[in-house]
């Protein structure tokens, strides 16, 4: 399995400004770990259910029963322990890795921007610093410092998604929902539009920058890149 998950491997970058497998904050780093969870455990199912039919196939029949104590084991165990204790653990750890992105309340300060998506473009807005300026499709923020992205729509669905620093998002008309993102260190990140929205929907990209505290409170005063 090992060689095998090697030569797959070998042909994926798992690191890019879009992978959800290179997480730069705590949200995104348990979705990371729940990828990667499923991944090996898949493979080793795989193997797993590939030997025991190999072994099936090979076995010789000592016996005309049709299950014996042994099979009945298998068949319980395979059939009916095994996926419950699987689905159980990524529920819970699916727990664990949506918790990461709950909107809340904690000792560190939270900065929060609005983001109202709209064919095609992202508008961004910042409560507390009306003199920010505006520019579709960036949004700044703080580095190190949990953000709350407020993301609604003007027309129709979106999906908000910066795979690097957090979960997807849908903007639904009528609604405003909260996803919170963090960024461990400046930098730009990447972000799309997850849900298709039209004939538009590929140029609807957006750029996260992520500031050290100083030159954040130099740009939210309109001043500074």
């Amino acid at each position: 399995m090992a060689l095998c998950a090697s030569a797959v491997l070998a042909g994926c970058d798992t690191a890019g400004p879009l992978s959800a497998l290179d997480p730069a904050g705590p949200g995104a780093a348990p979705i990371a770990q729940v990828w990667w969870w499923m991944f090996w455990g898949a493979g080793a199912l795989t193997l797993g259910m590939t030997a025991l039919g190999l072994a099936a196939v090979l076995r010789r029949r000592h016996s005309a029963e049709p299950t014996s104590g042994v099979e009945r084991a298998w068949l319980l165990g395979g059939g009916l322990l095994l996926p419950g204790l699987a689905i159980g653990a990524l529920l819970l750890w699916g727990l664990r890795a949506g918790h990461a992105l709950l909107p809340l309340p904690g000792a560190a300060p939270v900065f929060t921007v609005e983001v109202t998506a709209r064919q095609w473009q992202w508008d961004v807005r910042y409560p507390a610093h009306p003199l920010a300026p505006l520019q579709p499709n960036r949004i700044d923020i703080p580095a190190g410092q949990p953000v709350d992205v407020r993301v609604r729509t003007a027309d129709v669905i979106h999906g908000f998604w910066v795979p690097r620093l957090g979960g997807k998002i849908d903007a639904i008309p009528g609604r405003t929902n909260v996803v919170r993102l963090q960024a461990d260190a400046p930098g730009i990140y990447r972000g799309v539009c997850a849900e298709y929205c039209g004939t538009g929907h590929a140029r609807m990209p957006m750029e996260v920058h992520a500031h050290a505290p100083e030159a954040l409170a130099t740009r939210m005063q309109g001043a500074g890149p």
